[in-house]
């Protein structure tokens, strides 16, 4: 993964014509810290914990990224997540770098008094490397806001000051922002409708200038990004066939109600099963349906299945769902790939909102949040197709190049 991102970077720089210099700069990052610390379990006994936090560019700002529990973390991902944030950030018109976060752990294997120790226990850790003028974590895999508040706390402890600003993602009653639940789906649905409001799409040589038009749409993950956005979709009038989750999916091309379905997996624990016909992850990738948006794992789409996925738009709202084969492939064939440092970008975009109503101190009603979030959507959006029209390149590559035309300039 992280030879992966920092290929894209090189090949991309490289187009651009940066040199050799500045083009190990938006590669390595900034700063390493690694920890070894020890967690007291309920046993009595110490259980030693290894965690990091990678801190790649703060040339735009603060650094921003999340922190993720996870038994098969390391180093390496970690490094990764904190480079891909980088140009999340710039790509997002954000005042922010990039950092990670991560503890190898596997938080369903602890109590809940354990999982508060251990977390109190890496803020500790972070307390001296991160700041609300320094580095925001956020919540990422396996972690909460309850978490998030639980880091908080020590960490205005130790310093002996309020700072709800230092992190993002945070229970409301802590400062959390409203709107923040719903971010990440929500904003790529804005940027869905911005692409088709701009490229007029034409599924099956039918005009479809609006989603009432009922382009249909399969998502597959149905966790709170996919479930939020195919409600969200749902409600805007597109049709949403198609849902899965890690124990399979449904399929029915009248179309699903969202709400319905998540209703019935809270009951029944997944959503195969609902109504329609039970399809697998695998199956879902490559029906019929004008848009599909793996919201889910990575590399789901590679050299094996591309050739048969027949939707026109990809929206990544999952972290590299695409490999770099099949995203070459899936190009050439016309189909339009809305890059995932763009479309999932809604939730580090409302954590900065959050940050910034804590530090004036003010708060916002959901539509507020949810009104800014469009405008900042769209402007995203439109940065990238102007610059994918003028060159006539893939979303993606104008996406980075966006991205990196921005660190580049404010360095020094």
């Amino acid at each position: 993964m992280l030879e992966s991102a920092q290929a894209l970077i090189r090949k991309t720089a490289e187009k651009m014509k940066l040199d050799e210099e500045t083009i190990k700069r938006l590669i390595e990052p900034e700063m390493i810290n690694e920890f070894a610390f020890p967690v007291t379990m309920d046993s009595g006994k110490k259980k030693v914990f290894k965690g990091w936090r990678i801190q790649h560019n703060s040339v735009l700002g603060p650094y921003k990224g999340g922190i993720r529990f996870h038994p098969e973390t390391v180093r390496e991902e970690v490094q990764a997540l904190a480079t891909l944030m980088s140009i999340k950030c710039a790509v997002a018109g954000l005042p922010y770098g990039g950092s990670k976060g991560g503890i190898a752990v596997d938080p369903k294997k602890l109590s809940k008094t354990e999982l508060e120790r251990l977390s109190k226990a890496f803020a500790a850790r972070i307390v001296y490397v991160i700041g609300e003028n320094v580095d925001v974590p956020a919540p990422d895999v396996n972690t909460t806001p309850q978490i998030m508040a639980w880091m908080l706390d020590e960490y205005q402890k130790i310093k002996g000051y309020k700072s709800p600003a230092t992190f993002t993602g945070k229970p409301i009653s802590m400062g959390g922002s409203l709107g923040r639940t719903e971010a990440t789906g929500r904003g790529g649905l804005f940027v869905l409708q911005a692409l088709l409001e701009k490229a007029r799409y034409r599924p099956a040589e039918r005009e479809v200038s609006s989603p009432s038009n009922k382009l249909t749409v399969a998502v597959q993950g149905f966790g709170n990004v996919g479930y939020y956005f195919s409600k969200l979709a749902h409600e805007a009038g597109f049709k949403i066939v198609a849902v899965s989750d890690s124990r399979g999916g449904i399929y029915d091309k009248e179309g699903l109600d969202p709400v319905k379905v998540m209703e019935y997996k809270k009951k029944k624990g997944a959503v195969s099963g609902y109504s329609g016909k039970k399809v697998t992850n695998e199956e879902l990738l490559i029906l019929p349906v004008d848009i599909l948006v793996p919201a889910a794992l990575e590399n789901v789409i590679d050299e094996k299945n591309c050739t048969k996925v027949k939707a026109k738009i990809i929206l990544e709202m999952a972290n590299g769902p695409l490999t770099e084969e099949a995203y070459l492939y899936l190009s050439k064939k016309g189909v339009v790939i809305i890059p995932d440092v763009l479309a999932n970008s809604g939730g580090v975009t409302v954590s900065y909102l959050e940050w910034v109503q804590n530090r004036m101190g003010y708060y916002w009603s959901e539509k507020e949040v949810n009104d800014k979030l469009k405008i900042m959507m769209e402007k995203a959006f439109n940065d990238i197709w102007k610059k994918s029209a003028s060159r006539r390149i893939p979303l993606k590559q104008a996406a980075f190049e966006v991205a990196i035309e921005r660190i580049t300039s404010a360095m020094v």
